[in-house]
């Protein structure tokens, strides 16, 4: 006899893989979807720094969701690599802005938020040809290797018993007195207690062919894609993520250093294009000189779920009693992620949120 998960997640990447987490650690029995390999969409694809970029920039509700998750993710790193023997590469190796125009109001929202800063001396422009415009030194700021980090929560979920069903693709929903009973899928039906929604760039497209009457209620999410490059570089070639205006660098453990990113709107096409490669190769080239040593060794594409403000929706949806929502995260699914997690599971079970949930709620005014 199959019994009934109390959590059945659409989307394995970063989002879905935490949350799953999170339901196991209070106590749900969860099982985990996905219409091809876990984590193997934006969650893999991206930098993995650990700070929107810019953050005074961007929506506060960014800032709320990202700045619990600073505080979660060293006990999460922690517990991964004692549980799994996987390491995530949790790594606090700071973060060097190099050019705010706006510095007072980066300097005011460091200070609100306890983020702590320093003026960055011409020592840190030693071997990086850039021109600094009030550069600042975040030491604190961290990065996970998003490749790992997947890996790592994987082997968790599989150590407590979560079922990850991959290759499995949602096709359809029966519902029953605004109650879904059971999803339909390429590998059969299912039944379902609570149905969370967790899809990346997929969730609006998902919403709108499952729920065509209820169309008010669609996440407006839509793909954003994203081209990154990898250098094989010697170790301490570059010691710290460095954001030079609108792209970065970002050194791995081992050396490798990402160079990123492109902001482009095209669909759910994932080729990569020479114009890219081209445009990152000089940037990264120019902007650390040493690389010029080191081979280029990877070109790929990711969509990220963009949203208006790139505020996630995190709710529980206002007519279906028991589907819910984690997703919209843009470029920060890293970032925000384990706060995401722990703010659907909150509402969900009735728990008080760490986080207001009001910013992310599905009737937000678009």
């Amino acid at each position: 006899m199959t019994t009934t998960p109390d959590i059945t997640i659409i989307g394995g990447g970063v989002i879905g893989l935490l949350t799953a987490r999170e339901f196991v650690k209070a106590g749900a029995t969860v099982s985990i979807i996905d219409k091809s390999l876990l984590g193997k969409e934006a969650s893999w694809a991206g930098g993995g720094i650990l700070l929107p970029l810019y953050p005074w920039r961007q929506a506060d509700a960014i800032s709320r969701l990202a700045l619990q998750s600073l505080s979660l993710y060293p006990v999460l790193a922690e517990q991964l690599i004692a549980e799994t023997h996987l390491d995530p590469e949790w790594t606090p190796c700071g973060l060097l802005l190099t050019k705010i125009p706006d510095i007072t109001a980066a300097v005011a929202w460091c200070k609100i938020n306890n983020i702590k800063f320093q003026t960055a001396g011409a020592d840190f422009f030693n071997d990086l040809n850039t021109v600094p415009d009030n550069p600042l030194w975040l030491p604190e700021i961290a990065q996970a290797r998003n490749p790992r980090l997947v890996k790592s929560l994987k082997q968790d979920l599989t150590n407590k018993g979560v079922p990850l069903i991959e290759h499995c693709e949602l096709t359809g929903i029966i519902l029953a007195k605004n109650r879904i009973t059971t999803i339909k899928t390429t590998s059969g039906k299912f039944a379902v207690n609570q149905l969370i929604i967790s899809a990346g760039a997929w969730t609006g497209q998902l919403f709108q062919r499952l729920f065509p009457g209820i169309a008010g209620t669609a996440p407006q999410i839509a793909p954003v894609k994203g081209q990154m490059l990898l250098f094989d570089a010697k170790p301490e070639t570059l010691r710290s993520i460095v954001l030079d205006g609108e792209h970065y660098l970002i050194p791995r453990r081992d050396g490798k250093i990402l160079a990123g990113s492109t902001v482009e709107q095209d669909d759910f096409n994932k080729t990569t294009t020479m114009a890219a490669r081209d445009q990152l190769t000089e940037f990264a080239l120019n902007l650390l000189p040493a690389l010029k040593n080191a081979s280029l060794i990877h070109h790929w594409a990711g969509l990220r779920p963009g949203t208006e403000h790139g505020v996630p929706y995190i709710d529980k949806h206002p007519e279906i009693s028991n589907l819910s929502i984690n997703a919209g995260h843009f470029r920060n699914g890293l970032v925000m992620g384990p706060a995401s997690a722990q703010l659907m599971v909150d509402l969900i079970l009735g728990r008080p949120t760490a986080v207001a949930p009001e910013p992310y709620q599905l009737s937000r005014p678009h």
